[in-house]
Order: structure tokens, then sequence, then C-alpha cells
């Protein structure tokens, strides 16, 4: 469908601000979510290129990989969202660059653990997820040690008491031959739990294919080195490739 006009390990818990917000977040229009969605991952995916220009967060919300829905944003798009994002305290601009740049305020302006604010990203960006496809999703912004952990934080999420503005995600409704109910952020309003939000379009679809195709290529790569390194350790011949 289309709209027009990674760190280190897993420490057990990060730190919360200072500051957190006694008001419920503020409802995002999917504008302004995938704004600050892109503003989310690219601080953590190109730090180097981070704060990001208005034309670099067009193409970022702009992309074809890692999205959805697609999407086809002006620069008046972005430039509105972005003033939205500002009066809510969630999007910052940043000094000293002749070129202004801007960064989010994610996780202070709404008020969670860093690991909430990964989950809460990569919903907005990719849309509905089970834990197990965040936990692969997030793995370039924040390693989770396992599938469970993901879990805890999206619990919390959903069990986020009134007086620290509401639950944040909600668990949808177990599609027809699926084992995982996926979860859906609330950041752009309510949503319908009887949805199981796995309607996605083909070119959508073959993308995750693509991606999970090269998780794996990665996860089999760092395995052969794992046995790589112990072969060397016991001093024996590693095993021919298939």
């Amino acid at each position: 469908m289309t709209l027009t006009s990674s760190p280190s390990t897993t420490p057990l818990i990060t730190p919360l601000p200072a500051s957190t917000p006694a008001t419920p977040a503020p409802i995002l229009s999917p504008i302004e979510a995938r704004v600050l969605g892109t503003l989310m991952e690219k601080a953590r995916t190109v730090p180097d290129s981070y704060p990001l220009t208005l034309n670099t967060l067009l193409l970022g919300c702009n992309q074809k990989s890692s999205r959805e829905p697609l999407m086809e944003l002006t620069e008046a798009d972005i430039a509105d969202a972005l003033h939205t994002l500002k009066d809510a305290n969630l999007v910052r601009e940043s000094s000293g660059s002749r070129t202004t740049r801007f960064e989010h305020n994610f996780q202070r302006g709404i008020g969670v653990y860093e690991q909430a604010a990964v989950l809460l990203g990569l919903l907005m960006l990719r849309g509905p997820q089970t834990a197990g496809e965040l936990r692969l999703n997030t793995e370039r912004w924040y390693k989770f040690a396992d599938i469970s952990s993901v879990e805890g934080f999206l619990e919390e999420l959903q069990d986020r008491a009134l007086e620290k503005g509401g639950p944040l995600v909600v668990k949808l409704a177990r599609g027809p031959g699926t084992r995982e109910q996926r979860w859906a952020h609330l950041l752009c309003g309510p949503v319908d739990a009887t949805q199981t939000g796995v309607s996605r379009s083909s070119d959508s679809l073959a993308g995750n294919s693509t991606e999970r195709i090269e998780r794996l290529e990665l996860e089999v790569a760092k395995l052969r080195e794992t046995v790589q390194k112990l072969c060397t350790e016991l001093g024996v011949a590693p095993p021919e490739p298939l």
C-alpha cells in the first residue's frame, strides 16, 4: 500500500529519562510517525550522518525497504510533520551546522526506557509484528537477549499506567494459521485489537522475504566464525563448507 502527500549487548535495563510526562503521549499522524521513526532508526544505523538534514530525512521516509506502508512524501509533508513534532517536544533542531538538521527526542518526550523506545520505533516503521519479528528487526538498533525480553517490554508498554500516559501498544488477535500474535503501537490512536495485522502488500512481503534471507545469511556467517574460533582453540581442522 502506498500513501501519497544497532549497538552493544543488552544491559538488564536502561535508565528512564529524568523527566517523565504526566500527560498522555500526543496522537501522531501516519506521516509524523514515519518521520519520528525514521529519525530514531537513522540515529542508530547511520550515526555518522546523524542528525539528519531535511533531504536525508525525506529519503529515509520514502525508502522502499523496511517500511510498511510505503509512502511518497514531499519536503512540505516532512516540514509540516517536523513542526508538529517540535511543538510536542519529540524532535529538536541541532545547532552548530550551516544546514538545519533534526534529531529525535522520543525517549525523553514520551517517557519510556530505551528498549521500549526501540520497539515502538520499529512498530512505527514496519507496522504490526510478532515479538520474534521485532527481535530480528531490532538487531541493528538494539540486541535483545531473547524473545522473552522483547515480550516483557511489550507487556509493560501494554500495561502502562494512566498516570504515565496509558498503554502505548496493543496485542492483536491471532491470524488464521499463525501461532504468534502481532503487536501494534497506539501512537497514532486506538487500534482494533480484533484485527490480525497480517494484511500486507505483495511488494512488502517480497521485501520482508529478502530481509529474512539476508538475516539468515548473516547468522550463518556468525556461526561459521564461531566454529572456526572453537576449532582453532581445540587444535582441530574446521569442517569443509557445504
